[in-house]
Parts: structure tokens; C-alpha cells; sequence
């Protein structure tokens, strides 16, 4: 008897898992998206529209026997996912990678590939002609837009407000100090512990000169984007089902509290930790395995351990950044050259392209 698997969401975490399961199980992707878009070099296409065509992997070549839906989960729980479609599809696993939001241009906001491209080469001119850019956000990625403005526009000025006092916290303090150092290279204005006394009077992403009030005095932009406000897309999903924060509420090994045929990975989970593709795809892992091992009748037994260590690679561009990742005795540092090394220069879509097919 064959073992059905839909996977709602095609995200990092969505298409591992889809991909691992379609030699072994009747695979569902239900994903609207009629590509892959790789989040991670959504910025890069920012700044450079010629190459914006390497983020997005259509889904075609990623299953061999395995099905993808075009549609939204409009409901989902226990051996079913109702889709925007009207249509009903039934399984005997179902894993919630539905992921989150986040606003343009850290994620793309269609589904189509060419109006996202076209979205990105408009957004683009608007940032070519500005001389001054205004980031409110000092997380990675807005740390990440910061450095990829000014390794293609070094002469551009970019400013960055945050409430928040000192950069990544949690992390080492040599990293933040050697993130400042590269920073300030770069020509970047921080401004921690600063917030706008009033929102900018023009659309982000749209070219407009102003002066905005701070609460450490003025600043003045041609261009200004938002980079924060996560939102988790749990909105199908029964309220039971979530924590007090709209995370889905998980067991060790990633099955949907109280519900052994539904899992979660991803964004969307109440895992304790940064919400990376990383940790997404190391979700499948032990998703995937533990789908297959039922599917054979055997017990599943594949548990998930968050990192006892934050891991960061943060890109300032093709050639700087900073990283850090667990060592022997903590923590290590990896120098610019390192960080450019493993994900700087390409922003990993050559392992992507090898997951769609497309390579």
C-alpha cells in the first residue's frame, strides 16, 4: 500500500522534505509559488538585476514521481489540507512548511517570477538614482542589504536605525566588534538605540527625499527600506494548533504536539532558536526520516537538537562579512575571506540549483 505525504509549502524546509520523500512515498507539494525563490540572494538581485534570475528555481525538476499543486493550504491538520482551489487532498503524513513573510525586497511578495523580477528592476532604478538609503532594521538582514548597497554603490550613503542597543546579540563579542570594524569601512552610519518619531512619507523602496525625525535627532534619505516584521504564515492553520506567539507547537521530533501523522519544520515552529534555512533543511532531516521509517512500518526515532552554539554567516557584500559557527571549545570566528568563501560569492545557489534539478 502506498504512503501519501503532502507537504504544505515549498520553502527551504517544505522542498527537503518533498524532495528526500519522492522515491519512497506519493508526494503532495502544495506550494503557490510558481518557483523557488532563494531568499538569501533576494538582495543581491536588488543591487543587481542582471543576476536576479539565479534566486528563482522552478519546481518542475524537483520531484521525479512526487506532484506540486499550485494552490494555498486554505486548512490543514491530521490526514488533510483543503486547498484555495475548493479541492481536498487526504494523506497519511502531513508536514506544515508554510515558513514566513517578511517585507520586500527580503522576500519577494508575488507569486509569479516575472512580476517578482519586474518588481526587483523597478526597486532597483528607484535605489540607482538615490544618493542617500535609510535601513530601519540592524538584524542580519539588514546588515545584509547595507553591505550589498555599498559593494555596488560605494559611494552611496547608508544609514541604519535600530531600538535596538547593540548588534546581534548572542552572539560573540569579537564578531560584533569585527562587524563594526567592516562597517565602518564600508561607510555605514549605525545608529543603535534610535528609533523614526514618524514614518517616512513615501512607500519603502520608493525614491523620495525627506528628513525624518529621530529620537537622536534627524535623518535625511532619498530611499529608505524596512528590514524587520517577520510574520509567521500560520493564518490556515486551527488556533489550537499554535503557542500564544502563532508558532505551531512541536515535540522533539518535530511532530505537531498531540498529533503524531502532522509535522511542522521550518519558521512556523516554536523551536527555540534562530529562524535560518539552515535550521529549515536540518528540520527535514529528521522530518524526512522520520515520514520514511513509518512508510516502511518501522518506529520512528529521529529526534531534532537545536545547536547549543549560534551559527551565523553574514555576507557584507561578494567579498566581506562575518561568521561564526561552533567549534571544539565554543564558538569560532571565520574571517571575511571565509564567510565569502562559503556563501559571499554565490550566496549558495549552486546547491540550490542542484536540489531543483537546474544545475
Amino acid at each position: 500500500m502506498s504512503y501519501r505525504v503532502v507537504v504544505v509549502g515549498g520553502g527551504y524546509g517544505g522542498a527537503a522534505v518533498a524532495k528526500a520523500l519522492d522515491a519512497d512515498t506519493d508526494v503532495v507539494l502544495v506550494e503557490p509559488k510558481d518557483a523557488f525563490v532563494h531568499a538569501a540572494g533576494s538582495l543581491r538581485a536588488l543591487v543587481r538585476p542582471d543576476w536576479a534570475g539565479n534566486i528563482f528555481f522552478p519546481y518542475d525538476r524537483l520531484l521525479t514521481r512526487g506532484e506540486v499543486v499550485h494552490a494555498y493550504a486554505t486548512a490543514a491538520g491530521p490526514g488533510e489540507v483543503t486547498l484555495s482551489t475548493g479541492g481536498r487532498l487526504t494523506a497519511d503524513a502531513v508536514v506544515l512548511a508554510t515558513g514566513s513573510g517578511y517585507p520586500f525586497p527580503a522576500k519577494t511578495d508575488t507569486d509569479v517570477t516575472s512580476e517578482a523580477l519586474d518588481r526587483i528592476r523597478a526597486t532597483h532604478a528607484e535605489l540607482a538614482g538615490a544618493r542617500r538609503v535609510l535601513i530601519t532594521g540592524a538584524g542580519p538582514v539588514g546588515l545584509e542589504l547595507a553591505g550589498e548597497i555599498t559593494a555596488g554603490w560605494p559611494d552611496k550613503e547608508v544609514t541604519i536605525v535600530d531600538p535596538a542597543t547593540e548588534l546581534l546579540p548572542g552572539y560573540l563579542p569579537r564578531l560584533r566588534a569585527e562587524l563594526h570594524r567592516q562597517l565602518d569601512a564600508l561607510g555605514v552610519r549605525l545608529l543603535l538605540g534610535t528609533t523614526l518619531t514618524e514614518p517616512p512619507p513615501a512607500d519603502p523602496g520608493q525614491a523620495k527625499t525627506f528628513t525624518a525625525g529621530t529620537t537622536g535627532g534627524e535623518v535625511t534619505a532619498d530611499i529608505w527600506f524596512r528590514c524587520h516584521g517577520v510574520r509567521v504564515a500560520t493564518g490556515y492553520l486551527d488556533r489550537g494548533l499554535l503557542t500564544a506567539r502563532g508558532q505551531v507547537r512541536v515535540t522533539g521530533s518535530l511532530t505537531v504536539a498531540g498529533h503524531d501523522g502532522l509535522h511542522a519544520v521550518g519558521d512556523l515552529t516554536d523551536v527555540a532558536e534562530p529562524k535560518m534555512a539552515a535550521n529549515a533543511m536540518r528540520h527535514a532531516e529528521v522530518v524526512a526520516g522520520n515520514i520514511a521509517a513509518r512508510a516502511r512500518g518501522d518506529r520512528p526515532t529521529a529526534v531534532y537538537r537545536p545547536s547549543a552554539e549560534p551559527a551565523i554567516l553574514l555576507p557584507l557584500g561578494p567579498h566581506g562579512g562575518v561568521g561564526q559557527v561552533p567549534g571544539e571549545d565554543g564558538s569560532d570566528l571565520l574571517p571575511a575571506a571565509t564567510v565569502a568563501e562559503y556563501k559571499g560569492r554565490d550566496l549558495l545557489t549552486g546547491r540550490f540549483a542542484e536540489l531543483f534539478g537546474t544545475g
